[in-house]
């Protein structure tokens, strides 16, 4: 998408057409481009959003614009599926803005959660399509990702989602490596995701960050999945369910 997540947001209080409102916007931004859609996505303020709903805390509502704020209030089912159809990088951005007018001109919160709900309206089944398709890749992510430590000690795993989830996935492995170092790298749009102790897990570009190693503890995972396979249970068609053949390239055991 050639439009962050806060400025979409924003346009949820404009009137007329959403084509219209979306042209205007790109030609006063200057961002129509595709080459400018993957720097509008590591904005922090848009990071932020995605972070929001996957902390423990949980949203801060206070620091959304004011009509992502209204919106969140009416139906945070319906704001969590604007947030992840963004994450899909598909370009539905009208029918987002459509989605999300129509549900924060709900007379009443059970209207809105109503609104939201309804897959016979075109553009909600789009968006809600589409933030479903995010929301199955991140729990992938968290079951797919193969660490290993890097020269430095760093607990490196590589990836290239279909999706932008690397945001969503800060959360899930600090709890789960505590104060040891980690980093995620999203190999298709040349980012990281990464933390260390005493910091909290932040998006930066790769730049050679990546210090390789890893050959013998892939090969340890290998020899582990070798040991505990029983082949007289393969079943291919469910592990091609599970783990569909494009992340077979990040899976050692593959």
């Amino acid at each position: 998408m050639s439009l962050g997540l806060t400025e979409l947001l924003s346009l949820l209080d404009s009137g007329g057409n959403p084509d219209c409102t979306l042209k205007e916007h790109e030609d006063l931004f200057g961002f129509s481009d595709e080459t400018h859609a993957l720097q509008r996505q590591v904005v922090q303020a848009d990071i932020d959003i995605i972070t929001g709903l996957y902390s423990s805390p949980g949203m801060e509502v206070s620091t959304l614009p004011d009509s992502a704020r209204r919106f969140y209030e009416l139906s945070v089912n319906a704001f969590d599926a604007f947030v992840h159809a963004w994450m899909s990088e598909q370009p539905i951005e009208t029918e987002m803005l459509v989605f999300g007018r129509r549900v924060i001109a709900a007379a009443d919160r059970r209207a809105a959660e109503k609104t939201a709900a309804d897959r016979g309206e075109p553009d909600t089944l789009t968006v809600l399509t589409a933030a479903s398709r995010v929301q199955h890749e991140i729990h992938r992510m968290l079951g797919l990702l193969r660490f290993f430590p890097d020269e430095k000690g760093v607990y490196i795993a590589r990836c290239g989602p279909d999706h932008f989830v690397l945001p969503a996935l800060g959360e899930h492995f600090t709890v789960r490596f505590g104060e040891t170092a980690w980093a995620v790298f999203d190999e298709k749009r040349g980012l990281c995701l990464r933390r260390f102790p005493g910091g909290r897990a932040k998006i930066h570009a790769q730049n050679g960050f990546f210090s390789g190693g890893g050959d013998e503890w892939e090969d340890l995972w290998r020899h582990y999945h070798k040991t505990i396979n029983n082949e007289e249970r393969n079943n291919p068609d469910l592990q091609r369910r599970l783990m569909p053949k494009r992340y077979w390239k990040y899976l050692p055991e593959m």
